[in-house]
């Protein structure tokens, strides 16, 4: 991709711009499942009556009480050979990331959006310390994301958080998705879609710290079906088509792409997944997606001090080479 201008030398950006592609993703994710054994946000993976790894939904949070991790599970964690996420969030990709979420052909978003709507933005993305002059280039689809997010503080939110924990364990730490298929469906989305999901955000901004620390009680109550119903209700605002091109390429496709790379990890070593929580559940969700390959997932209790839980199990010791 052809750069006009350099990345931001504003290191809070990065976290803003990884932050919001997760945070989006996961909030507008949500698919119906069935009750009981689909509800859990822990699991392990087993074929053939052996161990292959571990499965975390996560939530895409900064929120200590998602970084205080159990001894146990740290163990759980540590046994393993790999560590496989959505996105790995290294400095090359973040800087590529930062690039995608500008336009880089002399369009304005003001030009995109009209005088109007871009001075309502300037006033919200005040909030996130958006340079202006990088307001001024940013995508129509990015801004949307920036405001569907609570401004980030620390920029370790759980996912990054358990990818240094891998790393430090030994694991290799790998990418399910490329940034560029992470990304494809919002570069894709129709402009009249886009308007209507920053129209949405816009309205809504006010409420994305709410929205947020809502989700997060949720999940640390172990309520993937909570979780689920409060996505529904931010998907439920949107057009039928936009909420269609939403759950056939945000969801069901990164899903299927997500399982392919997947699987030959599984195959040849012991591996830990971390995704966020709503690519789970459903007919196209990951825990059918395993199963559908021949493995066997278990739900195990949150990982969390603060959850009120059964105690964690005792780690299966894994062999490691």
């Amino acid at each position: 991709m052809k750069t006009n201008n350099n990345p931001p030398k504003h290191p809070h950006l990065f976290s803003v711009a990884f932050i919001a592609v997760l945070g989006l993703m996961a909030l507008f994710t949500a698919t119906p499942t069935r009750a009981g054994d689909e509800s859990a946000l822990f699991w392990s993976i087993e074929r053939d009556g052996e161990q292959a790894g571990y499965l975390l939904g996560t939530i895409h949070s900064e929120d200590p009480r998602v970084l205080d991790f159990s001894e146990a599970f740290i163990g759980m964690l540590s046994a393993n050979h790999v560590f496989a996420m959505e996105m790995v969030p290294d400095l090359p990709t973040l800087q590529r990331l930062t690039e995608f979420m500008q336009y880089q052909d002399g369009t304005t978003l003001e030009g995109r959006v009209g005088p109007d709507r871009y001075a309502r933005l300037q006033l919200a993305l005040a909030r996130y310390r958006v340079p202006a002059e990088w307001i001024a280039g940013m995508k129509v689809w990015a801004a949307m994301m920036t405001l569907s997010i609570p401004p980030p503080e620390t920029g370790l939110f759980m996912d990054f958080s358990l990818s240094l924990r891998a790393a430090g364990a030994g694991l290799r730490v790998v990418g399910l998705e490329t940034l560029e298929e992470q990304l494809a469906f919002l570069e894709e989305m129709p402009m009249e879609q886009q308007m209507e999901l920053l129209d949405q955000a816009l309205a809504e901004y006010p409420r994305a710290q709410e929205v947020h620390d809502q989700m997060v009680e949720s999940y640390l109550g172990g309520d993937l079906l909570a979780l689920q119903v409060q996505a529904e209700e931010q998907l439920s605002l949107l057009d039928p088509e936009a909420r269609r091109y939403f759950m056939h390429r945000g969801i069901d496709l990164r899903n299927q792409n997500m399982m392919e790379s997947l699987e030959p990890l599984l195959n040849e070593s012991h591996v830990f997944v971390a995704v966020g929580a709503l690519h789970l559940p459903g007919e196209n969700g990951l825990l059918q997606l395993l199963r559908g390959r021949g493995f066997v997932l278990n739900p195990l209790p949150l990982p969390f001090n603060a959850a009120e839980q059964v105690s964690a199990p005792e780690p299966m010791q894994l062999q490691r080479n």
